[in-house]
């Protein structure tokens, strides 16, 4: 029945293809939970100008931002059965089932966010992306999602201890419950659009993400305590339905890709003018921003993480050269 339901929604979702979309000889359909004007949205938009304009005018991109048509985990259903064409996911979602993109969800796994853009940009991003196919996706391309920090409405986090006992949302996602659960919080999995109402009754006392999602969801008004501890710097990933993608011709799966590839450094321009806005609106808001803080107890208490995923030779493999990437 859930799916069924998913499925309903965006079908009705389809009839609100634009005018513009209409005169398309193929209108791909792409998700995305955030808002308008985000950086995703703005780059999967910019992918599908290139797209139209490469195939003079034949296939179109209808971006439904804001979850239009429902958050990441039912997306990703309905992009495997085709009803939607392109999604543009958070890569926790795609853990349990995409095996290699456990690696870069691991905490710290990365030095810093230039550091993940040269690893997703190379051969080992290359190696993850052709991972989605066997699942009914398509890989197409990276985007930046910044580095993530935690946030609650109780009290600063300036230390491990301090968040024993704290309820935290996360992702849902094995590796992010057990992440919170090694530093002593109660790992709380929801959707993320029920994370506002969630901190603001109290069923949760924070969350964890970056500075334009703290901003742009409207979190930073129920949770005024933000600790730039940046304990994750996960990429994120925009995929497409393989449904969808074997009904193309070669030329027009090469263009598809080729503007995937395009919409990257335009979504990274953006995303650092993004981070620079939401950074001063949260300032402005009067948020406590912790920035005193000694990240090495927090990444010592990942190694039961590790030991816990990282179990294969595949696994610690693409680990030691993520890690051996200057």
């Amino acid at each position: 029945m859930k799916v069924l339901k998913t499925l309903a929604t965006a079908l009705l979702a389809t009839a609100a293809l634009t005018t513009a979309s209409l005169a398309c000889e193929l209108t791909l359909k792409s998700s995305d939970t955030h808002p308008d004007g985000y950086p995703t949205v703005e780059a999967v938009k910019h992918m599908g100008k290139l797209l139209n304009e490469r195939t003079n005018g034949r296939i179109c991109v209808e971006v439904f931002h804001s979850a239009q048509l429902g958050q990441e985990k039912d997306t990703i259903e309905q992009t495997k059965f085709g009803v939607i064409d392109l999604n543009r996911v958070s890569m926790g979602p795609f853990n349990n089932l995409v095996e290699e993109t456990k690696v870069v969800s691991l905490p710290f796994v990365f030095k810093g966010v230039d550091h993940m853009n040269r690893v997703m940009d190379g051969p080992i991003g290359e190696e993850i992306l052709a991972a989605f196919e066997p699942h009914g996706f398509v890989g197409l391309a990276f985007f930046d999602g910044g580095a993530r920090s935690f946030y609650n409405r109780v009290k600063p986090i300036t230390k491990v201890e301090d968040l024993a006992g704290m309820k935290v949302r996360v992702m849902q996602s094995d590796i992010f419950v057990d992440m919170m659960s090694a530093l002593g919080a109660n790992a709380t999995p929801m959707p993320y659009g029920e994370v506002y109402s969630a901190i603001q009754t109290g069923v949760i006392d924070g969350a964890e993400n970056n500075w334009p999602s703290f901003e742009s969801s409207g979190h930073f008004e129920v949770a005024g305590y933000y600790t730039l501890n940046e304990h994750l710097i996960v990429p994120e990933v925009l995929v497409m339905s393989k449904a969808s993608w074997d009904k193309l011709s070669a030329e027009d799966q090469a263009a598809v890709r080729q503007a995937a590839k395009d919409s990257v450094p335009v979504m990274r321009e953006l995303w650092q003018a993004r981070e620079k806005v939401s950074e001063e609106k949260v300032r402005a808001a009067g948020v406590e921003i912790i920035t005193d803080i000694d990240k090495e107890p927090f990444m010592a208490a990942m190694d039961t993480v590790y030991e816990k995923h990282v179990t294969s030779d595949k696994l610690k493999d693409l680990v030691a050269r993520i890690r051996a990437t200057d």
